[in-house]
């Protein structure tokens, strides 16, 4: 077994000798308990299986990983900080620590939209970033274990094709509605952000 794998996260951390295979099955492992707690309605072993996934080691340097290989590595948010080195991402896993967290502002960037107009971005720090990505590796479970079985949008392994298959399910049954009703609410979040402003 490597030990960084299992190491705790106060210690020192090699990037490179991490075993990214034991932190995928420890997180599986894991997950597949708040799942079953989940489906038990046991809640309070869901939270303590959620507290005990988000201050591991494996969790943590998968949450690293995520924010480090993906296309906005190198957006930086207001603090000016990317972590684009081992002895970076290293240190990273070790910050990752709730006792004391207060998330950054964000950095407010404008792409343009393809109507001529800027749509506003706040981009997160990349310890927020990780924040979110170790905390969705617990809330996760629940929310896919408990959410519409006909929900297909920002799920983990659906796509638009199994949400096609899901519609043509439906309607081609001689009970189903003949019509198909879509919609868009234009700029709804400036909107919403108006009305509470």
């Amino acid at each position: 077994m490597n030990a960084s794998a299992c190491a705790s996260s106060h210690q020192d951390v090699d990037w490179h000798s991490i075993d990214w295979a034991k932190c995928h099955q420890t997180v599986r492992r894991l997950q597949a308990r708040i799942v079953k707690a989940t489906q038990e309605g046991r809640y309070g072993k869901v939270k303590a299986l959620q507290w005990t996934l988000t201050h591991s080691f494996s969790a943590k340097a998968l949450a690293v990983r995520r924010v480090t290989e993906n296309q906005g590595k190198k957006t930086p948010g207001v603090d000016g900080a990317t972590w684009s080195t081992p002895a970076a991402k290293s240190q990273a896993i070790v910050s990752l620590k709730r006792h004391g967290y207060k998330p950054s502002p964000l950095r407010r960037v404008y792409i343009p939209k393809s109507n001529g107009k800027m749509r506003p971005l706040g981009i997160p720090t990349m310890k927020d970033r990780a924040m979110q990505a170790l905390h969705l590796l617990a809330l996760e479970p629940v929310a896919e274990t408990t959410a519409d079985k006909n929900s297909y949008g920002f799920r983990p392994e659906r796509s638009t094709a199994d949400a096609i298959e899901g519609c043509f399910k439906v309607l081609r049954l001689k009970t189903s509605a003949p019509w198909i009703l879509e919609g868009d609410i234009e700029a709804c979040f400036d909107t919403i952000n108006h009305v509470w402003s």
